[in-house]
């Protein structure tokens, strides 16, 4: 059996955003979220956009080559500069447009595995780009004070990967929960990045006790959510943890794990394995993940 690597994730999040290349048509796509904030979508991970007086602060980044069109959509919405950069996590979806973002002003902060990981990526292609990595980390916590808004940046241990990053809007309760909410789907979980089932699920426990039912949720893919269906996500993560966790312990191999469609079924047919991972790959990514406790 195949295991989900980093690499073939890649290529599946490259294309399949929008089924198209980047050098294709993409259009990028504004939903107001509160007078305040809104949320891109293109090709790639969802934009978050907090518009000042007089700056505007912006939420990963999706590809390089979308830059143009991004900032373009953000002139829909304000002519302020984005002065500001918060990755959520090192993968390229949302952090491609960086060293383009950079160049236009804007400062880059991420937790610091973030910069380590894309400092590794780049050495290892031979190709360092400064301007492409955050000017400034953090371990746990770092608070914004934006204006009138309060920022809550909060990192959550091995969840998606090892330097995953929510932000909270205080003032206008709205949370960007990067990759560790995949609306109505499958996540991904990079084991390779330093992501683990247990860690996914503590990410998502920790953000729900930070919210009220008011919140409304930008995931780091699909539409724009609330804590109801957040918790609806919590529970298929916990439904697959004790049916998976149950196998395992009953002596089942990996193939019969991975071959067992009556572990995911009750989600498989609500459609959560429509999405980047399908139901194969989640009860490997599982078992995986819980094995190697």
């Amino acid at each position: 059996m195949k295991r989900i690597s980093f690499l073939s994730f890649a290529m599946i999040l490259f294309y399949s955003q929008t089924g198209i290349s980047q050098n294709q048509d993409v259009t990028i796509k504004v939903t107001a979220v509160t007078d305040q904030i809104s949320m891109l979508v293109g090709q790639g991970g969802n934009i978050g956009l907090l518009v000042g007086e007089k700056k505007a602060l912006m939420i990963d980044d999706q590809f390089a080559p979308l830059t143009g069109k991004i900032l373009d959509a953000v002139k829909t919405v304000t002519d302020k500069p984005v002065s500001y950069l918060l990755n959520t996590h090192w993968h390229g979806d949302h952090t491609g447009g960086n060293a383009n973002m950079s160049q236009t002003g804007a400062l880059i902060f991420a937790h610091e595995n973030v910069r380590k990981r894309l400092e590794n990526a780049q050495r290892e292609k031979n190709e360092l780009i400064p301007n492409a990595l955050p000017n400034f980390t953090f371990t746990d916590q770092m608070n914004f004070f934006f204006e009138d808004e309060e920022i809550m940046f909060l990192h959550s241990h091995n969840g998606h990967t090892d330097g995953d990053a929510m932000v909270y809007f205080v003032q206008n309760n709205v949370l960007h929960t990067g990759d560790l909410y995949f609306q109505g789907r499958y996540p991904f979980m990079d084991l390779n990045s330093g992501g683990s089932v247990s860690g996914y699920i503590e990410a998502v426990r920790k953000a729900l006790m930070l919210i009220n039912d008011d919140t409304k949720i930008i995931p780091g893919h699909g539409n724009l959510s609330n804590k109801k269906e957040y918790l609806s996500f919590l529970e298929m993560l916990e439904y697959l943890h004790s049916n998976i966790s149950q196998a395992i312990a009953s002596g089942k191999s990996e193939a019969e794990i991975v071959a067992d469609t009556s572990l995911t079924e009750k989600y498989d047919k609500l459609g959560y394995g429509s999405g980047f991972i399908n139901s194969e790959k989640i009860r490997q990514t599982f078992y995986t993940s819980l094995r190697a406790k």
